[in-house]
């Protein structure tokens, strides 16, 4: 994986178009930008009930965004991720439509997890309880088959995501049919989605079980054989993230946004610091994805261990966020909206800072500092403000920070200084000697950071003051200084 800025991005919410117009942009305005290109389900369909993330058939591009020829295509301009989905499939794929005319006939049949196939003996409330889910409620959909009997299917998202059972003979050929394809199109890396669920076990949460990990390693060994690198991206305590981390090729920094926004909110610097100290130095480091603004990675382990920041520090956090956005986040997270989420605050990472812009270009240099290979969202790159018309049309929470790009809207965001700010220090990350080198981490006080990279005689260093809030980058080469102010 290159070790520059990463794009990711629905295809067609950027300048509403395909694979072919995406493939102009990065040839084009964003030329020289990313290392790599994130591609956000793109399968048949890529606009299913839950964007992308349901897809009937995990082989096949959408004939809307292009076919496999077009990825390969843009895997000639940049570096191409995939999603591989490894907990669910669509209610409507083949498959599962097989299985609900067939039942237990069905050549299908074993590949989908029901009540009784994890709890044979039947279950206590106890083990019930037990079971980790994302949302409210128990992850079970009733359904009928054609015989006229009936089934709770285990269903851990939406009722039109139907978990698969990842060691059954059909949901293991299903998963490397998928890497097949993408290793044929020329994808160079994958991200495991919704990994830490694939495994079910009577008594137990039921997410990041022992058996998890080896299930991901078995996994990301497949995916190595055929070329590609594996990025496993599950929300969770930090310290199973480090665990994770020892296992596969890279994983998601997603304690990095809320210990940023803390700092910037607060002023004191001190979790941000502890957390750099100590976090994956193969990671991905984001502050806004196609999700919310997830605050599970610095909370308490459910066993009472204590997270990188206290309950109270969380809630005011929270509480902050959603002030900052004139309660438009409020709006679009928890019971507010539908596909709820209970660890993560929708809204656009700019909008939560309160469209500051000496704030958010701080916060990207912090990212673009941290341990790590950076990864910017379409949204964020553009600076877009949470979409409150799309949020009302679709009542779908994460909607809110995933506006729709019209041509001319790409082009006018990248005019702004704040855009053109964030550009120039991309460029910076991509091209400096410094980042392939050694990172160090210093705190002069309460409320400052020096982040500092090393290799040879180059050399870069990010000063930040939260109590200002004031920043400054200065480095090895020419000029020496590079400015965060917009402009």
């Amino acid at each position: 994986m290159k070790n520059k800025v990463q794009l990711i991005t629905y295809v067609d919410r950027l300048s509403q178009g395909n694979f072919k117009d995406l493939k102009k942009l990065i040839d084009g305005p964003f030329k020289s930008l990313f290392g790599t290109v994130h591609a956000l389900p793109f399968f048949d369909p890529f606009d299913g009930a839950d964007a992308g993330f349901d897809p009937k058939d995990h082989t096949i591009v959408d004939p809307r965004l292009g076919n496999w020829d077009d990825v390969r295509a843009l895997s000639e301009s940049v570096d191409v991720m995939a999603d591989l989905i490894v907990n669910h499939v669509s209610a409507d794929s083949p498959a599962f439509q097989d299985f609900l005319k067939h039942g237990t006939a069905s050549d299908y049949a074993s590949m989908f997890l029901s009540f009784e196939s994890v709890f044979p003996q039947g279950a206590r409330e106890s083990d019930l309880m037990a079971i980790y889910r994302p949302r409210p409620g128990l992850p079970f959909t009733y359904v009928t088959l054609a015989d006229g009997s009936k089934r709770l299917i285990w269903t851990t998202f939406t009722e039109k995501q139907i978990d698969i059972d990842v060691h059954s003979q059909k949901g293991a050929a299903y998963l490397d049919q998928i890497l097949k394809s993408f290793s044929e199109a020329g994808i160079r890396s994958i991200r495991l989605d919704a990994a830490g669920y694939a495994i079910k076990k009577p008594g137990t949460s039921c997410f990041m079980l022992p058996e998890t990990f080896d299930f991901l390693e078995q996994l990301t060994n497949k995916a190595k054989a055929y070329g590609m690198e594996v990025l496993v991206e599950i929300h969770s305590y930090y310290q199973d993230q480090i665990e994770i981390s020892k296992k596969v090729d890279r994983v998601y920094d997603f304690a990095l946004p809320p210990l940023i926004m803390h700092a910037l909110f607060t002023t004191d610097a001190a979790p941000l610091a502890q957390w750099l100290a100590i976090a994956p130095r193969n990671a991905l480091t984001v502050l806004d994805t196609h999700d919310g603004i997830g605050v599970i990675d610095v909370g308490a382990h459910a066993d009472g261990r204590p997270g990188l920041l206290k309950p109270e520090a969380i809630d005011a956090l929270i509480e902050t966020m959603h002030e900052r956005t004139n309660g438009k986040s409020r709006q679009a997270t928890g019971a507010a909206a539908s596909n709820l989420d209970l660890y993560q605050v929708n809204s656009t990472y700019f909008d939560a800072l309160g469209r500051r812009d000496d704030e958010y270009l701080i916060a990207r240099a912090l990212q673009f500092f941290a341990p790590g290979i950076p990864q910017v969202y379409y949204v964020g790159l553009l600076g877009a403000e949470n979409d409150m018309e799309l949020l009302a049309k679709t009542n779908v929470g994460r909607d809110i920070n995933r506006h729709y790009f019209a041509a001319d809207e790409v082009t006018r965001a990248l005019a702004t200084p704040m855009v053109k700010s964030l550009a120039k220090l991309i460029h910076f990350r991509n091209t400096h000697p410094a980042f392939e080198g050694h990172f160090d981490i210093e705190t002069p006080s309460s409320n400052e950071l020096c982040l500092t990279w090393t290799a040879g005689e180059h050399w870069a260093k990010l000063m930040v003051n939260f109590s200002a809030p004031s920043a400054e980058i200065t480095h090895s080469g020419e000029t020496g200084t590079l400015t965060l102010t917009p402009g």
